[in-house]
């Protein structure tokens, strides 16, 4: 806390639980985040989590990990947090949340574009 004198804090937005079965980002809460003067991350992957308290198997949305990242951007978050894996089905964790390694860069020039629009 930058109270106790650690000037290095993030804040980081990693989706809801609203009784969905799921996460959901409420993009609102971002600019209130940034008020707080320290940079702001949305964690891409973790809030596309689908918990299942049923079978005890966390499932996720890895199709919409652009979604959340080009509108995080847009937004005007400081940073992404994206897990990426080769085979996300062989992942030791959170392999059905990850995006395929093969589709980082193509999506990381995507955002490098809309950071690019937005900035003055």
């Amino acid at each position: 806390m930058k109270e106790a004198g650690n000037d290095q804090v993030l804040l980081t937005d990693r989706g809801t639980t609203f009784g969905y079965q799921d996460l959901v980002v409420d993009y609102r809460g971002l600019p209130t985040m940034q008020g707080f003067g320290v940079p702001v991350i949305m964690d891409c992957t973790h809030s596309l989590q689908q918990p299942n308290q049923t079978s005890g198997v966390t499932g996720g949305r890895p199709d919409l990990i652009p979604t959340i990242a080009k509108a995080a951007v847009a937004v005007g978050v400081d940073g992404l947090f994206i897990e990426t894996h080769p085979r996300p089905a062989e992942a030791k964790s959170d392999g059905a949340n990850m995006l395929p390694i093969e589709q980082l860069r193509p999506l990381l020039e995507q955002l490098v574009k809309i950071r690019a629009a937005i900035r003055p």
